[in-house]
């Protein structure tokens, strides 16, 4: 007789992977017909994946990495716990998820490393924690802009970001939010560190955002923080 606890394991274990599958698709922009086609998986094997009701080969769950441009383990959060909650909702700080991956940007192209503080991409808005170096910005240095909101708190250092024509400089403790429609851009041009904690809306993080010419990470331009 099988172990209840084995079961019940694998059973979550499915649903998170066809969730983040899930997820994932819808912040590609990309529909199930899309990734479809992409992946070479079928619409309906696709389906029954991301309900939680197949498990997908190792060769499926490479093509589907491949079609939504991440490595395989992002659809495996590391977030362990006692009970389903805490596994499903809860982000330990040693097992927060790489942003910079799934923007296929790292953060010397960027200029800040982003790490995903939300347990997963789903919902409304995500939020995240990006670092900057010291004298560090994007290398282009241009204003971007998206739909949605922008959100963010300056937890360590300063940061300067400019919104529309005005540029204000923001220290710990100092917070923002603003129209993500008006053009903005953030650098830290102090000798610290500056560390900022953001959230951002809508979830829309395209492939190949560094031939996305109009924002920064999270979104369809990548948002800027």
């Amino acid at each position: 007789m099988a172990d209840s606890g084995n079961v019940v394991s694998l059973a979550e274990n499915l649903l998170s992977l066809g969730s983040e599958v899930r997820q994932l698709r819808k912040a590609r922009q990309m529909t199930l017909k899309d990734l479809s086609s992409a992946s070479g998986i079928s619409l309906s094997h696709l389906s029954a994946i991301e309900r939680g009701a197949s498990n997908p080969s190792m060769d499926m769950l490479e093509r589907l990495s491949a079609a939504l441009s991440v490595s395989p383990d992002w659809f495996f959060a590391r977030r362990p716990g006692e009970g389903p909650m805490e596994r499903a909702y809860v982000v330990r700080s040693q097992n927060r998820r790489n942003l910079n991956a799934l923007y296929g940007q790292d953060a010397s192209e960027l200029g800040y490393a982003d790490s995903l503080l939300s347990s997963s991409v789903g919902g409304e808005f995500y939020m995240g924690l990006a670092v900057y170096k010291p004298n560090s910005e994007t290398p282009s240095n241009r204003l971007q802009r998206h739909d949605g909101e922008q959100h963010g708190l300056v937890i360590e250092g300063e940061l300067e970001i400019q919104i529309a024509e005005e540029v204000i400089t923001l220290r710990e403790g100092d917070s923002y939010s603003f129209d993500a429609r008006i053009p903005h851009h953030a650098r830290n041009r102090s000798d610290r560190v500056c560390k900022l904690i953001w959230a951002v809306s809508p979830v829309v993080i395209p492939n190949e955002l560094a031939n996305a010419g109009d924002m920064q990470p999270g979104t369809r331009e990548k948002q800027q923080r």
